[in-house]
Protein backbone atom coordinates (compact mmCIF):
# COMPACT_ATOMS: atom_id res chain seq x y z
CA UNK A 1 0.00 0.00 0.00
CA UNK A 2 1.35 3.74 -0.33
CA UNK A 3 2.35 5.56 2.27
CA UNK A 4 -0.07 7.92 2.11
CA UNK A 5 -4.00 8.25 1.56
CA UNK A 6 -4.58 12.18 0.27
CA UNK A 7 -3.98 12.65 -3.33
CA UNK A 8 -2.19 16.44 -2.67
CA UNK A 9 -3.21 18.19 -5.79
CA UNK A 10 -6.83 18.75 -7.46
CA UNK A 11 -5.99 16.79 -10.56
CA UNK A 12 -4.69 13.76 -9.07
CA UNK A 13 -6.76 10.80 -7.54
CA UNK A 14 -6.13 7.76 -5.00
CA UNK A 15 -7.10 4.60 -7.15
CA UNK A 16 -5.88 0.70 -7.13
CA UNK A 17 -3.01 -0.29 -9.22
CA UNK A 18 -4.33 -4.00 -10.23
CA UNK A 19 -6.87 -6.30 -9.59
CA UNK A 20 -6.83 -8.06 -6.26
CA UNK A 21 -9.06 -10.59 -3.79
CA UNK A 22 -9.75 -10.67 -0.03
CA UNK A 23 -11.32 -13.08 1.89
CA UNK A 24 -13.15 -13.07 5.45
CA UNK A 25 -14.94 -16.52 7.23
CA UNK A 26 -17.09 -16.51 9.91
CA UNK A 27 -19.43 -19.20 11.20
CA UNK A 28 -19.00 -21.48 8.13
CA UNK A 29 -19.33 -18.55 5.85
CA UNK A 30 -17.14 -17.21 3.31
CA UNK A 31 -16.91 -14.04 1.67
CA UNK A 32 -14.09 -13.27 -1.07
CA UNK A 33 -14.13 -9.68 -2.23
CA UNK A 34 -12.67 -8.72 -5.57
CA UNK A 35 -11.08 -5.45 -5.82
CA UNK A 36 -10.75 -3.40 -9.73
CA UNK A 37 -9.54 -0.17 -11.24
CA UNK A 38 -12.13 0.43 -13.28
CA UNK A 39 -12.85 4.00 -15.69
CA UNK A 40 -16.43 3.59 -16.61
CA UNK A 41 -19.41 1.69 -15.73
CA UNK A 42 -19.60 -0.07 -18.44
CA UNK A 43 -16.08 -2.15 -17.51
CA UNK A 44 -18.12 -2.49 -13.77
CA UNK A 45 -20.88 -4.60 -15.57
CA UNK A 46 -17.85 -6.77 -17.33
CA UNK A 47 -16.15 -7.32 -14.00
CA UNK A 48 -19.15 -8.18 -12.30
CA UNK A 49 -20.35 -10.65 -15.15
CA UNK A 50 -17.01 -12.35 -15.09
CA UNK A 51 -17.53 -12.71 -10.90
CA UNK A 52 -21.25 -13.93 -11.60
CA UNK A 53 -19.70 -16.27 -14.14
CA UNK A 54 -17.02 -17.97 -11.92
CA UNK A 55 -18.77 -18.16 -8.96
CA UNK A 56 -22.69 -19.31 -10.18
CA UNK A 57 -23.29 -21.29 -6.96
CA UNK A 58 -23.28 -18.06 -4.88
CA UNK A 59 -26.70 -16.26 -4.37
CA UNK A 60 -25.15 -13.00 -3.34
CA UNK A 61 -22.73 -10.72 -5.29
CA UNK A 62 -22.69 -7.37 -3.15
CA UNK A 63 -20.70 -4.60 -4.41
CA UNK A 64 -20.12 -0.77 -4.25
CA UNK A 65 -18.23 1.50 -6.95
CA UNK A 66 -17.29 5.37 -7.47
CA UNK A 67 -16.27 7.12 -10.13
CA UNK A 68 -14.60 10.49 -10.50
CA UNK A 69 -13.69 13.17 -8.46
CA UNK A 70 -17.19 14.20 -6.94
CA UNK A 71 -19.31 12.93 -4.41
CA UNK A 72 -22.15 11.64 -6.46
CA UNK A 73 -21.19 9.30 -9.10
CA UNK A 74 -21.33 5.87 -6.99
CA UNK A 75 -23.84 3.04 -6.05
CA UNK A 76 -24.02 -0.08 -3.48
CA UNK A 77 -25.83 -3.03 -4.20
CA UNK A 78 -26.81 -5.32 -1.08
CA UNK A 79 -28.12 -7.94 -4.03
CA UNK A 80 -30.52 -9.73 -1.41
CA UNK A 81 -29.06 -9.23 1.86
CA UNK A 82 -30.57 -6.96 4.79
CA UNK A 83 -30.61 -3.14 3.55
CA UNK A 84 -27.80 -1.51 4.69
CA UNK A 85 -25.64 -4.64 5.79
CA UNK A 86 -23.55 -5.43 2.62
CA UNK A 87 -23.17 -2.87 -0.37
CA UNK A 88 -22.58 0.27 2.51
CA UNK A 89 -20.00 -1.77 4.61
CA UNK A 90 -17.92 -2.28 1.00
CA UNK A 91 -18.55 1.65 0.24
CA UNK A 92 -17.23 2.34 3.69
CA UNK A 93 -13.84 0.74 2.59
CA UNK A 94 -13.31 2.84 -0.35
CA UNK A 95 -14.42 5.98 1.13
CA UNK A 96 -11.86 5.39 4.25
CA UNK A 97 -9.62 4.87 1.54
CA UNK A 98 -9.92 7.52 -0.45
CA UNK A 99 -10.27 5.61 -3.41
CA UNK A 100 -12.20 6.39 -6.35
CA UNK A 101 -12.42 4.65 -9.99
CA UNK A 102 -12.76 1.46 -7.72
CA UNK A 103 -15.19 -1.28 -7.58
CA UNK A 104 -15.17 -4.26 -4.85
CA UNK A 105 -17.51 -7.11 -5.15
CA UNK A 106 -18.08 -9.33 -2.43
CA UNK A 107 -19.68 -13.32 -3.40
CA UNK A 108 -21.10 -14.57 0.04
CA UNK A 109 -21.20 -18.57 0.03
CA UNK A 110 -23.56 -19.56 3.20
CA UNK A 111 -21.93 -21.42 5.53
CA UNK A 112 -25.68 -22.34 7.49
CA UNK A 113 -25.40 -20.14 10.20
CA UNK A 114 -27.02 -16.78 10.33
CA UNK A 115 -24.73 -13.95 10.81
CA UNK A 116 -27.59 -11.08 11.43
CA UNK A 117 -27.17 -7.63 10.27
CA UNK A 118 -24.12 -7.04 12.92
CA UNK A 119 -22.26 -10.01 11.56
CA UNK A 120 -23.25 -9.12 8.05
CA UNK A 121 -21.78 -5.73 8.10
CA UNK A 122 -18.54 -6.53 9.54
CA UNK A 123 -18.29 -9.50 7.01
CA UNK A 124 -18.84 -6.96 3.94
CA UNK A 125 -16.94 -4.59 5.64
CA UNK A 126 -13.90 -7.25 6.50
CA UNK A 127 -13.63 -8.86 3.43
CA UNK A 128 -13.01 -5.39 1.23
CA UNK A 129 -10.92 -4.38 3.55
CA UNK A 130 -8.70 -7.16 2.94
CA UNK A 131 -8.87 -6.84 -0.55
CA UNK A 132 -7.89 -3.52 -0.55
CA UNK A 133 -4.94 -4.49 1.75
CA UNK A 134 -4.07 -6.78 -0.91
CA UNK A 135 -3.53 -4.35 -3.33
CA UNK A 136 -1.53 -1.17 -4.29
CA UNK A 137 -3.12 2.73 -3.77
CA UNK A 138 -1.31 4.64 -6.35
CA UNK A 139 -1.96 8.49 -7.41
CA UNK A 140 -3.24 8.69 -11.05
CA UNK A 141 -4.33 11.71 -13.11
CA UNK A 142 -7.95 12.55 -14.27
CA UNK A 143 -8.21 12.24 -17.71
CA UNK A 144 -10.81 12.02 -20.18
CA UNK A 145 -11.82 9.66 -23.01
CA UNK A 146 -12.96 11.72 -26.69
CA UNK A 147 -14.02 10.12 -30.10
CA UNK A 148 -12.50 11.25 -33.04
CA UNK A 149 -14.39 10.81 -36.16
CA UNK A 150 -13.32 12.32 -39.71
CA UNK A 151 -13.29 11.36 -43.25
CA UNK A 152 -10.10 8.97 -44.97
CA UNK A 153 -8.32 12.18 -46.24
CA UNK A 154 -8.17 13.81 -43.21
CA UNK A 155 -5.64 10.90 -41.64
CA UNK A 156 -2.59 12.75 -41.36
CA UNK A 157 -3.67 15.99 -40.70
CA UNK A 158 -5.58 14.09 -37.14
CA UNK A 159 -2.67 11.50 -36.99
CA UNK A 160 -0.12 14.70 -36.43
CA UNK A 161 -2.44 16.61 -34.08
CA UNK A 162 -2.59 13.46 -32.06
CA UNK A 163 1.39 13.14 -32.01
CA UNK A 164 1.81 16.69 -30.98
CA UNK A 165 -0.62 16.93 -28.20
CA UNK A 166 1.17 13.25 -26.91
CA UNK A 167 -2.90 12.01 -26.95
CA UNK A 168 -2.88 8.56 -25.82
CA UNK A 169 -4.63 5.92 -28.41
CA UNK A 170 -7.09 3.67 -27.09
CA UNK A 171 -8.80 2.32 -30.18
CA UNK A 172 -9.15 3.17 -34.35
CA UNK A 173 -10.90 1.98 -37.09
CA UNK A 174 -9.43 3.03 -40.51
CA UNK A 175 -11.91 2.42 -43.45
CA UNK A 176 -13.95 5.13 -45.15
CA UNK A 177 -15.06 6.68 -42.16
CA UNK A 178 -12.08 6.62 -39.66
CA UNK A 179 -12.58 6.72 -35.48
CA UNK A 180 -9.91 6.78 -33.47
CA UNK A 181 -10.33 7.11 -29.64
CA UNK A 182 -7.70 8.88 -27.57
CA UNK A 183 -7.42 9.64 -23.63
CA UNK A 184 -5.90 12.69 -22.49
CA UNK A 185 -5.03 14.66 -18.84
CA UNK A 186 -8.38 16.66 -18.77
CA UNK A 187 -6.21 19.69 -18.31
CA UNK A 188 -5.81 19.02 -21.49
CA UNK A 189 -9.07 19.66 -22.91
CA UNK A 190 -9.19 23.07 -24.07
CA UNK A 191 -6.08 22.33 -25.98
CA UNK A 192 -7.64 19.27 -27.74
CA UNK A 193 -10.58 21.14 -28.70
CA UNK A 194 -9.06 24.39 -29.75
CA UNK A 195 -6.76 21.30 -32.19
CA UNK A 196 -10.11 19.96 -33.44
CA UNK A 197 -13.37 21.36 -33.52
CA UNK A 198 -13.13 23.58 -35.96
CA UNK A 199 -11.45 21.34 -38.46
CA UNK A 200 -13.80 20.96 -41.59
CA UNK A 201 -14.35 17.15 -41.54
CA UNK A 202 -13.75 16.07 -38.10
CA UNK A 203 -16.38 15.58 -35.07
CA UNK A 204 -15.12 15.18 -31.68
CA UNK A 205 -17.48 13.74 -28.92
CA UNK A 206 -16.51 12.87 -25.34
CA UNK A 207 -16.97 9.32 -24.19
CA UNK A 208 -18.81 8.99 -20.85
Amino acid sequence: MSESNEAHNNDEFLTLSKASEGIFRSKGSRFIAYAFRVDSETEIKKHLLSIRELHPKSRHYCYAWKLGLGDNHYRTNDDGEPSGSAGKPIFGQIRSYGLTNVFIVVVRYFGGTLLGVPGLIEAYKLSAKDAIENNLIVKDLIKEDWLIHFQYPNMNKVMSKIKRLELEVLQQDFQLDCQITVRFRSNKLSTFKSAFENEEGIKIKKIE
